[in-house]
């Protein structure tokens, strides 16, 4: 494991103002990929983009996209008459 490489699960609570408990339980959900090494776990530098919503996967992009259309379909009008205020 190179330095600067990884991250670790109390790095990354800090960067996102949230607890180690609260990381540890998204890693374990699988909401945070990470690598585990003994008894620790390791972020990928690379994954933290990720995390804090820098990049998004296509995936996500069409997810969003979807929404937005939906969104626009149901409330259009409202959203019409709301934007002239």
């Amino acid at each position: 494991m190179k330095k600067g490489k990884y991250i670790t699960i109390a790095q990354l609570a800090k960067i996102l103002g949230i607890s180690r408990i609260a990381v540890y339980k998204k890693v374990k959900n699988g909401q945070i990929e990470a690598i585990r090494i003994g008894r620790n776990y390791a972020i990928p530098d690379e994954y933290v983009a990720d995390i804090l919503g820098e990049t998004l996967k296509e995936d996500t992009k069409r997810e969003i996209d979807k929404a937005v259309r939906k969104t626009v379909e149901e409330y259009g009008e409202v959203l019409r008459l709301l934007g002239k205020e």
